[in-house]
């Protein structure tokens, strides 16, 4: 009997080791990036000690890293079932919460995960810091906070230090995240990753001689991690961005790199995919569209392989073919939503939205329903990434340099919606000249009082942000002159008199160049004031004609206030 206790503990204990081992491979795995090697050590796992809910965890992890939450969300819920380590899971499960944006049901589950803990146990806090760190909506303040939790209990856990690091870089603390880089790496000097993440920052600062040399340190230590070798591939192109007499030298590096990273990784759909996003960021627009022909040529497409082909059709012109992807690609459920996505759709819309008129000298003919869905998919963007706006800029500046004002002023007003862009005064004063030229020529009852109005506010956000623009209050004051409230003409007399004013400022020189318009200005002026103050109309009237002798306009003012 004493036998086959001693024989049944040596078994547990046995057991118990190769199951350690082997999640401990599969985490080394995870951290190569080796994603499929990693998916098939825990599926074996999965299938030969089910009991344990760990293997189901780091599983559903893997998949969350290759954006495939469906099959992550399984992983999950099979892994709650799971009689130890199963809690784990609801990490999972809160981090896909996060990822769409419910934080209460997150701290749902990652108080389930933490129920039962005991005082020196520190994992949970681990896994949900990451959690918050890697979530497609991240919260690197909530992470910190939780990953503190972990470090009062054990201060050189080196799981705990290496995601303070990558909470920090997230929050933009560089100082904080190499402490803790250097700390995980002094605690473990296995962890490869926490030294070239140290690298990496330096590469985020854009020193990028000294990224590279630190991280050439590490792929020399560490011949066959392929991270490093990603890292190296985006600081040389990085760096070809700043350094334009070496530009091409470096390109050429950071394509040799990732290759090299591709190839102590694996070549993969995910890892296809990975590639195809550094592609697309370095224009390597012709390898990108051969890429995504051979993968759709596959039959199992990846709706993400549809993304990259839409982007490619655009960038090579062909707008039909960009559309029809696209369209696929944002109507797939659970596709994650990229403002990229609706950009390029809007833009190919816009392209093939305008057909040129018989006639040279006229406006293009408008295709209004692929003109309109275009602004839709602009103000979709908009809802994702704003800063993707900045495109629309040019557009709506050469949409009304073909007088196509009403397209113009529909572009224009969605750029608007990114408050934060530089090109805030030029989209605004775009606005306005679209509104105001779209009415300036019509009869009274023909024009858009809304439209004057917008126009009025945009020009009026402009001259309040830069009071120096004399344009500015020049077309606040025919845009007012075109109203008929009497609020409109006060503002039209204070706009043109600004006018007046920062053109004289600027001296002589400024005042000749704009003659015409300081005379316009002068004679409105005195038109205002003739009926309340003839005093002050006939000395702008005396102003135009020291400007202008024969203006007939003034002559005519000058004649009627005798």
């Amino acid at each position: 009997m004493n036998k086959f206790k001693f024989f049944s503990v040596a078994l547990l204990a046995l057991g118990s080791s190769a199951f350690a081992q082997d999640i401990a491979s599969a985490k080394k795995a995870i951290d190569a990036e080796q994603y499929e090697k990693a998916k098939s050590i825990l599926k074996s796992i999965i299938k030969t000690t089910p009991e344990n809910g760990r293997a189901a965890f780091l599983l559903g992890k893997v998949y969350l890293k290759q954006n495939a939450q469906d099959s992550a969300k399984i992983a999950f819920l099979n892994g709650l079932e799971a009689k130890e380590g199963g809690v784990f899971n609801y990490i999972g499960l809160g981090q896909i919460d996060l990822d769409k944006g419910n934080e209460q049901a997150a701290q749902f589950n990652f108080d389930q995960a933490t129920a039962g803990m005991r005082k020196k146990d520190i994992e949970q806090f681990v896994y949900i810091g990451q959690a918050y760190t890697n979530s497609d909506k991240p919260n690197y303040k909530k992470a910190i906070e939780v990953l503190n939790k972990a470090k009062a209990v054990n201060i050189n856990d080196a799981a705990t230090l290496i995601s303070l690091g990558d909470a920090y870089t997230g929050d933009k603390n560089q100082n904080e995240a190499y402490a803790s880089y250097r700390n995980a790496f002094d605690a473990d000097n296995t962890l490869v990753r926490a030294k070239m993440q140290q690298g990496v920052l330096l590469k985020n600062a854009k020193a990028f001689n000294e990224a590279k040399n630190a991280l050439e340190e590490v792929a020399k230590a560490n011949p066959s991690y392929g991270p490093v070798y990603r890292e190296l591939a985006e600081t040389y192109f990085g760096w070809s961005t700043f350094d334009k007499a070496n530009s091409a030298e470096y390109k050429k590096k950071a394509l040799e790199n990732y290759e090299k990273y591709m190839s102590l990784t694996d070549y993969s759909l995910s890892s296809k995919l990975r590639r195809m996003d550094f592609l697309y960021v370095t224009k390597e627009f012709d390898a990108l569209e051969k890429e995504t022909e051979e993968l759709k040529k596959s039959g199992n497409v990846d709706p993400k392989v549809l993304l990259f082909s839409g982007y490619i059709a655009y960038e090579k012109g062909n707008y039909q073919m960009a559309i029809a992807d696209l369209e696929k690609y944002v109507a797939t459920p659970n596709a994650r939503p990229f403002a990229r996505a609706f950009m390029y759709l809007g833009l190919s819309q816009q392209k093939l939205a305008f057909t040129p008129a018989a006639n040279p000298n006229d406006k293009p003919v408008v295709d209004r329903a692929k003109f309109d869905a275009s602004i839709e998919n602009f103000k979709k963007a908009a809802e994702i990434d704003k800063t993707q706006l900045i495109e629309l800029s040019d557009l709506g500046k050469s949409l009304f340099e073909k007088k196509m004002y009403v397209e113009a002023a529909a572009v224009c007003e969605v750029a608007l919606l990114n408050t934060e862009s530089k090109n805030k005064l030029y989209d605004n004063f775009f606005l306005g000249y679209s509104l105001y030229f779209n009415n300036y020529d019509k009869d009274a009852k023909d024009m858009s009082v809304e439209e004057l109005q917008k126009a009025d506010k945009a020009f009026e956000n402009v001259a309040t942000a830069s009071p120096t623009t004399q344009d500015a209050h020049l077309y606040r004051a025919r845009v007012n002159s075109l109203l008929t409230d009497p609020l409109a003409a006060e503002q039209m007399a204070k706009s043109y008199e600004e006018y007046t004013k920062v053109v004289t400022t600027k001296g002589p020189e400024t005042v000749e160049k704009n003659k015409a318009k300081m005379v316009e200005a002068y004679n409105n002026l005195a038109k205002y004031f003739g009926k309340t103050d003839k005093v002050k109309a006939s000395e702008f009237v005396t102003k135009a004609l020291a400007l202008d002798p024969a203006d007939a306009d003034a002559l005519t003012l000058k004649n009627a206030l005798k």
